[in-house]
C-alpha cells in the first residue's frame, strides 16, 4: 500500500478523532496511513519523510495550537533553520476552529504558514473547519477529496522517484486538477445520500427503470383523463423508490461493571482527577437577576492540586440522573443501568459521525492560594433555556444545572451571609482536573501596569490576580507596584454587580487603582460609574490612558469572557483608540495589536 504520515494536534480530542477516520478510511482508498500524535516527535522526522504529510490540527480559545503541538511549533519557529528545511516535504493540512472566536484556526494556520516558509509545500488545499456551523461542512469533503489529491500525489511522483528518488514539486495544473476532482468527488456524494435503496438493484438499472416508468406514465396521463369511471395510473406505478430503512452504522455492546475501580478509570484525562469536597457556596446575584451566578469553593487541603491565578481546571460532570432514568425506561433497559455502554462505528459504514465522550467543563480560577490557602473558588451562571420539545419545558444546562443541584445543600443566600463551612463529612464532592494555562498570568515583574476587561463572570480571574496582588504588597509594603485597571460589566447595579463588596475593598486599599463599571441596563445615576453602556464604551471613555499604558509604558491587557460578541467588540474598541490616539489607519492599528498578542502583552481567557 502506497504509506503517507499522517498527524494530528488535539486539545479535547476532536482533530485526534478526526485523524483515525482519515486513518481507517485510507485502507479502503488503498493507502497505508502512518498515525500519529504530533507530539510523539521520536516516531517520525519530517526532516527525513519523503512521504506525503498530512495534518489534523486544533485551536484553543486563545488562538494558539493545541498543548500538544508546543514543542514542534517551537522548534519548527527556530529562526536558524534555513529556507529550504522543508523543501523536499509535500503535505495537505486540516484547522478546526470556531469563527465565534478572534483567532479562527489560528493553530493550524501558524503550523501552515511556517512549514511554508521552510520550503514545504502542498499537495492538497488547507481547509478549515468551523466549529460554530459545524466541523462535518468542512471535514467530510476536504476528506473526500483527499484520496484523489493523494492518488495524483503518487502518480506524478512515480515515475521521478524511480528514476531518481527525489520527489517532485507539484505543478499548478495538477493542483488546479486536484481541485477539480475534490469538488466533483464532493458532489457525488452528495448526490449518493440521495440515492434509496432499491432492492440491491444497481443504480443505472434503477435510473433507467425510472425513465422508462416516467415515459410510460406521461403517455398514460396524456392518452387518457381522469373521471367517475376511469382514473390515471395509481401511485403504485409511479416512478417511485420507497425509502428502506437507514443501515445500521452503530455497534453497540453492554458490559457489566466490575466495581467502583473500574467506574473511576473509565474517565478518561491526560491530566490527574481529583476528588474534592465542596465547602461553600453563595449565590452572587439576587433572585430577581436575569441569571443566577454562583460561588464554589472547593476544599483542596487534602490533595496535591495546586494553581495560580490565571489558570483554569476542569469539572468532569455526569449526565443528569433523571434523564438517564427516564431514557432507560422508554428503552426498556432498567435493569442494565450500571452496565457500561460501548460504541463503535463499523468500519464498512458510509456514515460519518464523531460521537466524543462528555467533554469535562473547564473554569477559571476565581481565588489566590496565597489569599485561600488550601481553598479553590470558581463561578458560574446557571444555564437555562427552553427546550424544543412541542411543550416548552425550563431546561438547565447539563454541568451548571448539575452543580446547582449538588450546591443546594451548602448554598448560601447571598454573599454577605455567614460565611461559616459546612461539616466537610456531609459535603458534596465533585471531580476536578488542573487544566494550565501557557500565559493568562500575572507578570512576574509588579510593577508592569495591568488593565483587566471582565464583564459577568468573566471577572473570575481578575478577583484570584486582585487577591494575589493584595498578598505580595503585604508582604512587599516598599515594593514597586503598577496601576491596576479593571473594566467590568453586567446588567443592574443592584441584581448583578459581582463582588461588589471585595472591588470596593480593593479599590479602598490601593490593590485596584481604577474600577471602570458599566451597567448595561440602568439608567446613568449620576455616581460616576455608569457612563457607559458597555465595557467596550467605558474603554473608548478611557482610550488615552489605555493606549498609553499599552504602547508607553509596556503594560498589558487581559480580557476574559464572552468570545461571540464581548471579546469582539473590545478588539475593536481597541482598534479605534489606537487608530484615534496615534493617529493611523485602522490596519496599521490592527497590526499594532497583533505585536502585543506575540508579546503575551494582549491575552485572551474566552469561551463561546
Amino acid at each position: 500500500m502506497r504509506r503517507f504520515l499522517l498527524l494530528y494536534a488535539t486539545q479535547q480530542g476532536q482533530a485526534k478523532a478526526i485523524a483515525e477516520e482519515i486513518c481507517e478510511q485510507a485502507v479502503v482508498h488503498g493507502f497505508s496511513a502512518d498515525l500519529h500524535c504530533i507530539s510523539e516527535s521520536s516516531k517520525y522526522d519530517l526532516k527525513t519523510e519523503t512521504a506525503p504529510l498530512v495534518v489534523v490540527v486544533s485551536t484553543t480559545g486563545t488562538g494558539d495550537p493545541p498543548d500538544t503541538a508546543r514543542k514542534f511549533v517551537k522548534e519548527i519557529q527556530n529562526q536558524t533553520l534555513p529556507a529550504d528545511f522543508f523543501a523536499h516535504l509535500r503535505y495537505g493540512l486540516l484547522g478546526l476552529g470556531d469563527s465565534e472566536y478572534t483567532y479562527f484556526c489560528n493553530g493550524g494556520k501558524i503550523i501552515d504558514k511556517r512549514l511554508q516558509e521552510l520550503g514545504a509545500r502542498h499537495f492538497y488545499d488547507t481547509g478549515h473547519a468551523d466549529d460554530c456551523v459545524g466541523l462535518e461542512l468542512v471535514v467530510e469533503p476536504w476528506i473526500a477529496g483527499l484520496w484523489p489529491a493523494l492518488r495524483e500525489h503518487f502518480r506524478s511522483s512515480r515515475g521521478q522517484e524511480e528514476i531518481s528518488g527525489t520527489p517532485p514539486v507539484a505543478s499548478p495544473a495538477s493542483s488546479r486538477t486536484d481541485l477539480v476532482k475534490s469538488e466533483l468527488l464532493h458532489i457525488e456524494s452528495q448526490v449518493e445520500l440521495l440515492r434509496f435503496d432499491d432492492s440491491g438493484r444497481k443504480d443505472s438499472e434503477v435510473l433507467k427503470q425510472n425513465a422508462v416508468n416516467s415515459n410510460q406514465s406521461n403517455v398514460l396521463i396524456e392518452d387518457f383523463e381522469s373521471s367517475l369511471t376511469r382514473s390515471v395510473p395509481p401511485l403504485s406505478q409511479a416512478s417511485l423508490n420507497v425509502p428502506a430503512l437507514p443501515p445500521e452504522y452503530l455497534q453497540v455492546h453492554l458490559q457489566e461493571s466490575l466495581g467502583q475501580e473500574e467506574s473511576q478509570a473509565s474517565v478518561t484525562s491526560a491530566d490527574p482527577i481529583f476528588q474534592v469536597p465542596i465547602s461553600k457556596a453563595v449565590q452572587l446575584t439576587t433572585n430577581d437577576a436575569i441569571k443566577t451566578t454562583l460561588l464554589v469553593e472547593l476544599d483542596i487541603s487534602k490533595t496535591d492540586f495546586s494553581y495560580q491565578p490565571g489558570d483554569a481546571f476542569s469539572v468532569i460532570c455526569p449526565n443528569s440522573d433523571s434523564e438517564v432514568q427516564s431514557l432507560l425506561q422508554r428503552l426498556q433497559l432498567e435493569d442494565k443501568r450500571k452496565h457500561y455502554v460501548l460504541l463503535k462505528i463499523k468500519t464498512d459504514t458510509k456514515k460519518k459521525e464523531h460521537l466524543p465522550k462528555l467533554q469535562p467543563r473547564p473554569y477559571s480560577c476565581a481565588s489566590s492560594s496565597l489569599f485561600h490557602p488550601g481553598k479553590l473558588h470558581f463561578v458560574f451562571n446557571v444555564v437555562e433555556f427552553l427546550s424544543t420539545a412541542p411543550t416548552e419545558v425550563l431546561r438547565k444546562g447539563v454541568c451548571t444545572g448539575w452543580l446547582a443541584l449538588l450546591v443546594a445543600s451548602v448554598l448560601q443566600p447571598n454573599p454577605y451571609a455567614s460565611h461559616e463551612d459546612s461539616r466537610i463529612a456531609l459535603a458534596p464532592k465533585i471531580s476536578i482536573s488542573p487544566r494550565t494555562t501557557n500565559c493568562f498570568h500575572l507578570p512576574n515583574d509588579p510593577s508592569i501596569p495591568l488593565i483587566m476587561v471582565g464583564p459577568g463572570t468573566g471577572i473570575a480571574p481578575f478577583i484570584g490576580f486582585l487577591q494575589h496582588r493584595e498578598k505580595l504588597q503585604e508582604q512587599h509594603p516598599d515594593g514597586n507596584f503598577g496601576a491596576v485597571w479593571l473594566f467590568f460589566g453586567c446588567r443592574h447595579k443592584d441584581r448583578d454587580y459581582l463582588f461588589r463588596k471585595e472591588l470596593r475593598h480593593f479599590l479602598k486599599h490601593g490593590i485596584l487603582t481604577h474600577l471602570k463599571v458599566s451597567f448595561s441596563r440602568d439608567a446613568p445615576v449620576g455616581e460616576g460609574e455608569a457612563t457607559a453602556k458597555y465595557v467596550q464604551d467605558n474603554i473608548q471613555l478611557h482610550g488615552q490612558e489605555v493606549v498609553r499604558i499599552l504602547l508607553h509604558e509596556n503594560g498589558r491587557i487581559y480580557v476574559c469572557g464572552d468570545a461571540k460578541n464581548m471579546a469582539k467588540d473590545v478588539h475593536d474598541a481597541l482598534v479605534e483608540i489606537i487608530s484615534k490616539e496615534i493617529g493611523v489607519e485602522k490596519l496599521e492599528a490592527m497590526k499594532t495589536l497583533a505585536t502585543l498578542k506575540e508579546e503575551k502583552r494582549y491575552l485572551q481567557d474566552i469561551w463561546s
